[in-house]
C-alpha cells in the first residue's frame, strides 16, 4: 500500500500518522492492511492523511484507481522486459524492485505467481539459486489453471478440451507449480 511505503520512507510510525492527521488508528491500519481502500474513504480522511503526509491527495488515491492490463498483455509485457534486458538485468531488476510482492499485496495474484514464475524459470536456466525471499509464494497455486488465449482458441476451433491436455504436458514448471500454463516465454517479437 502507498501509505506504507511513505511512513517507510518518512520513518513514520501508524501510531504517529493517527496522531497527527487526527484520524483514527484502526482506519490507518485497516488502510496499510488493504483490509479499507483508499477509495472507500472519505475526502476528510483523505485529506486529513495527505496532509499529515505531506504529499497530494491524488498521489494518495491514484494507487487505489489503478487499472489492471488485460492478463495476456501483462505476460507479454514481462516477456519483452526479458528480452529487452537480458536475463540477468531482469532478474536483479525485479528482485530490487519487490515487484512481485507488490503485486501480491495488490492481490494481483496471477501477476504476482507469473513474475516469481518467470524469475524462478530464468533461474533455473542459468543456474542460478532460487531467491529464497518468496518461498511463502512459491507454495500458492491459483484456484483455476490460466490457459494462454492460443490454447482457448485451439478448444475452440477442435471442439475439444485436447489442447488443454497438450499443454499441460508441455508447460514450463515453474508456471505450472501456480497453475499457469505456459510453453514458449523465449519467442516474442
Amino acid at each position: 500500500m502507498i501509505i506504507n511505503t511513505i511512513l517507510e520512507q518518512k520513518k513514520m510510525t501508524k501510531y504517529r500518522l493517527s496522531r497527527i492527521s487526527n484520524v483514527p488508528q484502526t482506519t490507518i491500519l485497516d488502510i496499510c492492511s488493504g483490509k479499507t481502500k483508499l477509495g472507500n474513504c472519505s475526502s476528510v480522511t483523505l485529506y486529513r492523511l495527505a496532509k499529515a503526509l505531506d504529499v497530494s491527495m491524488e498521489s494518495l488515491i491514484a494507487s487505489s484507481v489503478e487499472t489492471r492490463p488485460d492478463f495476456e498483455i501483462y505476460k507479454s509485457h514481462v516477456c519483452h522486459k526479458v528480452k529487452n534486458l537480458g536475463d540477468m538485468d531482469f532478474i536483479i531488476n525485479v528482485l530490487e524492485s519487490n515487484e512481485i510482492q507488490k503485486l501480491y499485496h495488490q492481490q494481483w495474484y496471477m501477476e504476482s505467481l507469473y513474475l516469481l514464475a518467470m524469475v524462478d524459470y530464468i533461474s533455473r536456466e542459468n543456474d542460478l539459486p532460487s531467491c529464497t525471499n518468496y518461498n511463502s509464494l512459491r507454495k500458492i497455486r491459483l484456484k483455476e489453471t490460466i490457459y494462454p488465449i492460443s490454447v482457448h482458441a485451439k478448444c475452440i476451433a477442435c471442439g475439444s478440451d485436447y489442447p488443454k491436455q497438450d499443454s499441460i504436458r508441455v508447460a514450463i514448471p515453474e508456471f505450472i507449480r501456480h497453475n499457469i500454463v505456459e510453453a514458449d516465454v523465449r519467442n516474442v517479437y
